[in-house]
């Protein structure tokens, strides 16, 4: 008789414990459909991080070509002024406008060659590119103005 109870009471709950641990298939359903209605929203939202990180990216090299396009401009227009120009200097500024071209050539080669707009390195490229455009834009400003002081 104390087996028999015993057993009965493991039994009862046992079943209580499955019956109340167990969810109905309408509520695992329901679970699951959030859960992927939490990825697709997830889904989402990176795609649209992704899309704008290749617009800036798209935006920032079109710009930057802009830039590179008006420098590559100022070099010519110098090269025909110093060409032009008898100065004592010619040499010196020669030697400078060379070294403003290279330094333009291989910002335009570094622009072409990064391809990671959506990595967080991102932020130190652009702003280490800019940084480089502006003392390069500076040091074309420099380039007739006379030191002397």
């Amino acid at each position: 008789m104390k087996k028999t109870f015993f057993f009965l009471s493991v039994i009862a709950f046992t079943s209580g414990i499955i019956l109340t641990g167990c969810q109905s298939s309408e509520e695992r359903s329901k679970n699951s459909q959030d859960i992927l209605q939490h990825a697709k929203n997830d889904v989402k939202e990176v795609q649209q991080d992704l899309n704008q990180a290749q617009q800036e990216y798209l935006q920032f090299k079109k710009e930057s070509e802009k830039r590179i396009c008006a420098h590559e401009k100022s070099i010519v227009d110098f090269k025909a002024k110093i060409a032009t120009e008898k100065r004592e200097n010619n040499a010196i500024y020669e030697m400078r406008l060379a070294v403003l071209e290279q330094k333009n050539i291989d910002l335009k080669k570094k622009l072409e060659e990064y391809k990671d707009a959506e990595n967080e390195n991102w932020d130190k490229f652009r702003t280490e590119f800019n940084h480089d455009m502006d003392k390069l834009g500076q040091a074309f400003k420099d380039l007739t103005v006379n030191n002397v002081k």
